[in-house]
Parts: C-alpha cells; structure tokens; sequence
C-alpha cells in the first residue's frame, strides 16, 4: 500500500478521487492500492524553551541565551491535529511507500518532513511537485514522481529558517524584555518583524521631523503650452517677483524641440509579491487578504501555484499557452487576435534561469465559478496581465521643448500614445484610464528660432513630508530590503536579499499590527508609539538592519540550492546571539515606558529559593566499557559510530550520539560513562563555548530530552 499526505483535506480528497482511492476511512481515503490521508497545515513545531529544560520555563536574564544543543520538534497541542496525526502515524508504519504530496514549497516541505519524522517513517519517500491543482496536473505529477532526495536542501533551508527565528525570537523577546521591559511588557523581537518595523519607524520618524517650506517657481505659457524655469526652487518670494518682472521684459524663444517614438515594455507577469502591491493600489486588499483570495482560486483549480517569486515562466510551458488562451472564453476579445498567429516565446516571459520551484501566477485555463467579488477582482488582474503580456508594446511619442526667456532657461515635455498595444487590456478600467491621461500630453509643433509674446507667472508651492508606507510599497520596501527601486529588472535581481519571503511577508506586517507596534490610517501605514519606542529601546544595529536580514535571506537560499551549509548558518546565528546577550545585558540602556496587559506567567518571577547543591557522588570503582552500557534514549546497545561519536545501533529512528568532541574538548571514556549512568559530567577544563572569548570550565548535563547543555 502507498500512503499519500496531502496538505489539507480538500487537496486529498481531489487527489484519492483521481488516483482511485474512493473509499472514504476515518481520516483517509481507501483504494486502488493507494491511502491518501492529509495534515491541517503545521502539525509539528519546534520544541519551546522549556520542553528542553525546566529551568528555561521561567523568564531569567541569567539563564540566557538559550541555546539546545540539538532542535527538537513536537505535536502542537490540538486534539484534531493529535487524532489525525494517529491516523497518519499508523498508515506510515504499515505501507511499503509515502508519497509527500504537500504544498510544493518550502514551508509546504518542512510541514511534511517533520510529520514523517515524528511517525518515525522508515520506508522511500517519493515527492509529488506540481504547480496546480487541475485533474491534469495531478495525473503528470503522479507519472512523473520525484524522489523525495532531491528536495533535501529545500527542507535544509527550511529548518534553517525556523531554527534562526528561533534562535533569535526567543532569546532576544526574553533578553530585551526583561533588561527593558519593567515586567510590563514583552518586547516582541523576530528576524524578519524588527527590521521591518525599524523601515516604518524611520519613515516615520522622518515625517514627524519633517518641517514644510515655501517655494516659488517660474512659469510661463507658450502656445497653450506650459513650461517652467529650468533652475533651483527659488526660497525667497521678493527674487521670484524679481525673477517675474525680468521674464516680462523679454519674447519666449524656442531653442530645441526633440520628437522621438518609443515603446513601453509589457508589465511582467505576478509573483506574489506584485500581485499584493497591485491589489492594495487598485482595491486596498491587505498583503493577507490577497493572498487568502489567491489560494483559494489556487485550491479551486483556477489559478496556478501562489506563493512564488518569480515573474517568469519555465520554457517548456510554451506549448501549452495557445490552450490558456482558448480557454478563457471570458476575455475572447482580448485573446482573439492572439490566437491568429503564433504565441510569441519572449525571453521576458519564458526564462529558464529565473525559475526555480514554481513558475508566475498564471490562470490554469479552468474557468472559475461559484467564487466571491473579491476572488473575481483577484483572478481578472492575474488573468488580464497573462493576456497583456502577450501583446505588442505600447508604443509612444515622447516629446522635449526647450525655450528661454533672456537668460532663463525653461523646459516642457508632452506624451502621446500612438499605438496602444498591451494597454488595450485596461482601456476599460477607469484608474488605468485616469493614469494614462494624466501621462498623456500633446504638445504643438514647435520651430527653434521662432519667438512671440509669454503669459509668465509665479507659482507658489510646499515641500512635502516622506510619503508613509502603504502596503503596496511596504511590500516593496521588504522586496528590496530598504532600497527604492523603481525599475522591475533591478527588484528582479534584489529579490535574493529581500526580508522575509514572498509567503510570509503578509502575515510579518500582519503581526505588527497585532503588537500595537503599527497602525493604519486610510491606507497609511504610521508606526505606533509603542513601535517607536521598541526601534529606540533597541541599541544593536544588526537587529534592525533590513540589509543584513535581507543577506540571511540570500544565505537561506543560497542552503536551497546546496551553495551553503545550514550548520554554518545556524552557528553565525548562535554567535550573533551570544554577542547580542552579553552585549545587552551589559548594556544600561533606559528602560521602555509602555505599559500593556501580558501574560502572567511571563512577568511572574522564579520566588523559591535555588535547592542546596548536592554533593558530587564518589566516582564508580568499575571499569569503565562504554559498549556494556545502552541507549539512555530507547535502550539499545551504544556503537561507535565512525570516528566521531558513540551512537545507538538504532540511530535512525532513535537519533541519539555522543560526540567524542565537544566545545572544542576530546571527550574522556569517563565523561562519556558519566554522562550516561548519572547524566553529567564532573567539571571539564577549557570548554570553548559560542561567543565566549576565554575557556570555561563547566559540567556538560544530558537533560530530560537527551541534549547535551552546559551547567
């Protein structure tokens, strides 16, 4: 029997309906040699602080940072989740195959592989990977099955991203809340939410310092034209006066006129990202609220995979395009002229080099149905940018003037659209009309040399504040960690070092705004009181660099495609928070003035007193076999596993070892045998501990989950 596990129920009942397994079970479908059970997204976590130790459950500077020895996952605490975890669990253990038919991601990896690892899986694993629901999809998908090997460095790369934001949210939330906090408030600090805050902060940091100024500009009109002075804003209102009466003594001359046609580039098809920002410009969806509209038209078969990063297609769905076409009978206006000659195989559409797991959004050619206002609005800017990016350019008339009036310079430009090309798509939509009018402007013909009277004027204005973030160009900022950047090619090549990820990116700004620390007004995204204090409560610069968060991202890739190790990765991190502890707790920074209701077990401080310490027992008068002894963890025999560690004979399912070397000591028969008939050693000289310049001396302790701590 092959035992399929599907993400949620809807996607394995979709998939036992096409593979045969029609016979509905207690939490999985039956048939045709096949079980498809399914998961409820994440089933397992990370183990908490004090499932590693008890001392860890209470909030103590003294007792960070917190750094496990090894990571262990858990069950999370659901009734559902543990029944249908059983069910998968049995199914695991008594098939010959499971095929992880997950979310064909990242996030969608790590769900599966940490479920296969607590139902203790022993049998090959295959991997379905497809980028959309459709019966046709699924049915290549099966006949081309991958081995689950080749997707190591996918989960690689997600376990190193949990692992980091554990390592960093846990420890740095306990650190700066207790240095900080006053026990009145937790201080949330997360790898990606800190440097996003710290971009709103700064932004509006720099609105509320912001002090308007008055301005005045030289203008005149020509010919119905208007042009202005091609010089510095002029501070003062008498030199403008000046500047007025001088323009009034003199003719305006035409000293260049420059005609030149160009074309404007098709709009590059969405990632997620994009079709965020577009949805918050045109409708004010929220990042979340996009995204919960686009994987719905996702899991009703409508769109293709979303949660991607790219805006390019693989080469190889070329062929399939005319059919898309054909099928979207709701745009037939739009796609007739297409369809009359070849589809044209542009490389910025189809590009090999910029995939990697999943192509653009794009809709799968099943027309939708039966779906809310807000999907439609969804699916008609997906399906309305895959038409436009098909069609010929926009091509445009650009036009410079160039003019004086005595000694001062003035300039006027004009557009005109002469072949609307891809912008026939949006003919209809009144704010793409209204942009492009406010784009378009016809000039007159104009002769250099020609001259005649001028309507000059003054012109006051005032400068204005930064614009606040939006979402739409929060987004962009994450994109680019920090960096404004306009054209699409150059976001393209920032995206490696961007915060955060196109999937989590929403729910990142999400958990902001549940902190308190950012608020909306209209579509305004201004940072709180309480955010502002938080971003200046903290001293260390990394913490809020969107640049060295954006470089962790490019690492996390980077471990994606095997270019990078994850036990590097994770150990920069543990050095970044040992640094970050000592430097904080050595740190007399003020304390942050907020006060909000948490959790009493977080401000609750430790009141019993610390137990007398024990004597150290007399040391054991027997020779010291390390093979005689068994597995603390499961109870089988102890081997010497190569030339590194004592490990169990079942160390595949059981996991446990004993490095012969740890914190940079060789480690004695003695510590070893102690370690595992009295769980610790007695002291070791010259432990070289993470961040920790001078060696230590200090006991290693096994504790209740066979990790090794130092005590």
């Amino acid at each position: 029997m092959k035992v399929c596990i599907a993400e949620k129920p809807s996607v394995a009942k979709d998939i036992a309906g096409i593979i045969g397994a029609n016979q509905r079970k207690d939490g999985y479908f039956e048939g045709n040699g096949y079980q498809v059970t399914w998961t409820f997204g994440h089933f397992c976590t990370l183990k908490e602080p004090h499932d590693y130790t008890e001392r860890w459950k209470s909030w103590r500077l003294e007792d960070l940072p917190m750094i496990p020895s090894s990571f262990g996952i858990k069950l999370i605490d659901n009734a559902g989740a543990l029944k249908q975890f059983g069910v998968i669990e049995h199914l695991v253990q008594n098939c010959e195959e499971v095929i992880n038919c997950g979310d064909a991601g990242q996030e969608g990896e790590l769900i599966q592989r940490w479920v296969l690892l607590k139902a203790k899986c022993n049998v090959p694993v295959k991997r379905l990977w497809i980028s959309s629901l459709t019966e046709q999809a699924i049915r290549e998908g099966f006949e081309k099955l991958k081995d689950s090997a080749l997707y190591n460095n996918l989960y690689a790369a997600g376990s190193a991203r949990a692992i980091g934001d554990w390592l960093l949210g846990m420890n740095a939330t306990r650190l700066f809340t207790k240095k900080f906090g006053q026990g009145k408030v937790v201080l949330s600090i997360g790898r990606v939410q800190t440097p996003t805050l710290a971009l709103i902060v700064q932004r509006q940091k720099e609105i509320n310092a912001f002090v308007s100024e008055e301005y005045w500009e030289l203008k005149t009109i020509y010919r119905e034209t208007e042009f202005t002075a091609n010089i510095d804003r002029i501070r003062n209102e008498e030199k403008a006066k000046k500047g007025l009466a001088y323009l009034l003594l003199h003719d305006f001359e035409i000293t260049s006129f420059e005609k030149k046609e160009g074309k404007e580039g098709n709009p590059r098809l969405f990632d997620l990202t994009s079709l965020q920002v577009e949805a918050n410009k045109k409708y004010g969806y929220s990042a979340e609220e996009t995204l919960k509209h686009v994987q719905n038209l996702y899991e009703k078969k409508f769109v293709t995979y979303p949660r991607v990063d790219t805006t390019y297609l693989s080469e190889d769905l070329h062929p399939k395009m005319e059919g898309i076409l054909r099928e979207l009978t709701y745009y037939a206006q739009y796609t007739a002229p297409l369809l009359e000659k070849p589809i044209p195989k542009s490389k910025t559409v189809f590009d090999d080099k910029k995939v990697t797991d999943h192509h653009a959004i794009i809709p799968t050619g099943v027309l939708p149905n039966h779906i809310s206002q807000d999907e439609k609005r969804i699916y008609d800017l997906i399906a309305r940018r895959f038409i436009a990016v098909f069609y010929p350019e926009c091509k445009v008339s650009n036009t410079t003037v160039l003019g004086k009036v005595g000694q001062v310079e003035f300039k006027a430009t004009g557009k005109q659209i002469l072949e609307p090309g891809w912008r026939i798509l949006y003919a209809n939509d009144a704010s793409a009309k209204k942009e492009a009018a406010e784009e378009e402007k016809l000039m007159p013909n104009f002769e250099v040399g020609e001259r005649g009277p001028h309507e000059p004027r003054v012109h006051q204005g005032k400068t204005t504040p930064p614009k606040a973030y939006t979402e739409a160009t929060l987004l962009r900022a994450m994109e680019t960690a920090g960096r404004q950047v306009e054209d699409e090619a150059m976001r393209e090549a920032l995206k490696d070092n961007g915060i955060g990820r196109p999937s989590t990116r929403a729910n990142i700004i999400e958990t902001l705004f549940k902190r308190r620390y950012i608020e909306k007004k209209k579509k305004n995204i201004l940072a709180t009181q309480t955010g502002i204090d938080l971003i200046d409560t903290i001293q260390n610069e990394l913490l809020k660099s969107a640049e060295l968060t954006g470089t962790w991202e490019r690492k996390l890739r980077l471990i994606e495609k095997g270019d990078y190790s994850m036990e590097t990765f994770k150990q920069e991190l543990i050095q970044m928070v040992v640094e970050l502890t000592n430097e904080v707790k050595n740190n007399r920074g003020r304390a942050i003035s907020i006060a909000e209701e948490v959790p009493a077990e977080i401000v609750k401080e430790e009141k019993e007193k610390k137990p007398a310490k024990p004597k150290e027992p007399k040391e054991p008068k027997e020779e010291i076999t390390i093979e005689t002894l068994s597995c603390p963890k499961c109870k089988q025999h102890l081997l010497k596993k190569g030339k590194t560690a004592y490990g169990c004979s079942n160390f595949q399912v059981c996991g446990f070892k004993i490095p012969f070397e740890f914190l940079g000591k060789k480690l004695t028969d003695k510590h070893v045998y102690d370690l595992l008939s009295k769980g610790k050693t007695a002291k070791i000289k010259g432990l070289q501990i993470p961040g920790n310049p001078d060696p230590t001396d200090a006991r290693l302790i096994m504790n209740g989950d066979f990790n090794f701590e130092v005590g």
